[in-house]
């Protein structure tokens, strides 16, 4: 038996399963601990419920999934919204640096899917899905770039992706305190952070302000984000008729012209009073995020895992291994050196493999137990934040050009 649902039913179904996500978070420390987002927890859970109905013959289901890209649209045309220009100026010299060192993590990361396809034996856009795209980029990179993986014909990326984003945020959380204790203990940086003078970071652009919601801000903060998509579609197209020209193998998603817009009317209204409403921005896109990805998780196909098993595990592993020695030997060495750097170097393993709050979370597991680093909690979250997204996309995008 086939249960098929609308995409009105479909809809429904995400909100219903992300509210028990949420409600299941609240209970189990484990998904608190290691910051497993509510729509992941309830998506997943109906994957397995859906797995186990239809090994044992008992039902089917298939979704009308029409409004998950547009959800996803939403939540991507806010990132580009979220990338000040004038913060990241603001923020100077290490936000730059740091930005440019998670960038080019990102690049490893495919290298190493990429290298790796031909000895696990699979195909090189699916080891893909095991690179940056959930590592670094998490369950919400990972909803927006699978889906396009697996309707160009490659079987399982969805699954693979989504799998890899929660193996990392366990991964990232457990290794970020070891990694950054052994660094701070072999180096003695207590001790000479203790002798450094505390370098003046403007911690106010990071400042949250509790604000009355304006519901004409809600309003026009969403009516941004529409505008930005319906023009922005023009942008995506018009520069893949450009690449056309040169190659068939490269397309940009869709969502890129509507990032490209809002990263142009951030700069825009940074320039002139700030007429933009940005929290009610970001609240927009924070909606976007957890429908699309509730969709995305509750239509995991699970038995699509059953002959990757094995090369899943070792790509992931390999990865692993691949964040714990760049944690190690270049974020802390660029970084400064220093007992911030050493902070930094832990923050990135959570976020360089898994989401921004769970390198926060590292940061402050950390800074409890050592000192607190002023430095490590401003970078860190302006790029994980605001920038990283933005950069890993175009990144992906050009990966999957060529081996996809």
């Amino acid at each position: 038996m086939t249960i098929e649902m609308d995409m009105i039913q479909t809809i429904g179904l995400a909100v219903i399963l992300l509210l028990i996500g949420r409600y299941i978070r609240s209970k189990v420390y484990f998904f608190q601990k290691f910051a497993i987002p509510a729509p992941v927890i309830g998506g997943f859970l109906f994957a397995i419920i859906h797995l186990v109905l239809r090994l044992t013959d008992t039902c089917a289901f298939e979704f009308d999934t029409t409004l998950q890209s547009f959800f996803m649209t939403i939540f991507f045309t806010s990132i580009g919204f979220g990338a000040s220009i004038k913060i990241l100026k603001i923020g100077g010299p290490k936000v730059i640096k740091f930005l440019i060192v998670a960038s080019v993590l990102c690049v490893l990361q495919n290298i190493l899917a990429v290298a790796l396809a031909g000895p696990v034996g699979v195909e090189p856009g699916l080891a893909l899905m095991t690179g940056s795209t959930p590592m670094t980029g998490g369950h919400g990179t990972s909803a927006g770039i699978a889906p396009l993986v697996e309707a160009a014909g490659i079987t399982g990326a969805e699954t693979v992706a989504y799998s890899a984003a929660t193996f990392g945020l366990v991964m990232g959380s457990l290794m970020g305190g070891p990694l950054a204790n052994k660094i701070i203990l072999k180096n003695n940086l207590v001790e000479k952070k203790k002798l450094e003078k505390d370098i003046e970071v403007d911690e106010s652009i990071l400042k949250e302000e509790n604000k009355v919601l304006d519901g004409k801000k809600v309003q026009l903060g969403f009516f941004a984000i529409i505008v930005a998509m319906g023009i922005g579609v023009y942008i995506s197209a018009f520069l893949n008729g450009q690449i056309a020209k040169f190659t068939d193998k490269a397309a940009l998603p869709i969502y890129i012209g509507p990032m490209i817009l809002g990263i142009l009317f951030r700069a825009i209204s940074d320039k002139h009073d700030n007429f933009l409403p940005n929290e009610e921005i970001a609240i927009a896109g924070e909606l976007g995020l957890n429908l699309f990805l509730s969709m995305a998780l509750m239509t995991l196909k699970l038995w699509q895992l059953v002959d990757l098993a094995v090369p899943m595990l070792i790509l992931l592993a390999a990865q692993t291994v691949l964040m714990a020695l760049f944690a190690y030997f270049v974020t802390f060495k660029i970084m400064g050196n220093n007992y911030d750097a050493a902070v930094i170097a832990g923050g990135h393993c959570g976020f360089g493999m898994g989401a921004t709050p769970n390198g926060v979370a590292n940061m402050e597991s950390i800074c409890d137990k050592f000192v607190y680093s002023k430095m490590a909690f401003f970078v860190l979250p302006i790029v994980g934040g605001m920038f990283i997204d933005f950069t890993n996309v175009f990144i992906i995008t050009v990966f999957l050009g060529f081996f996809a």
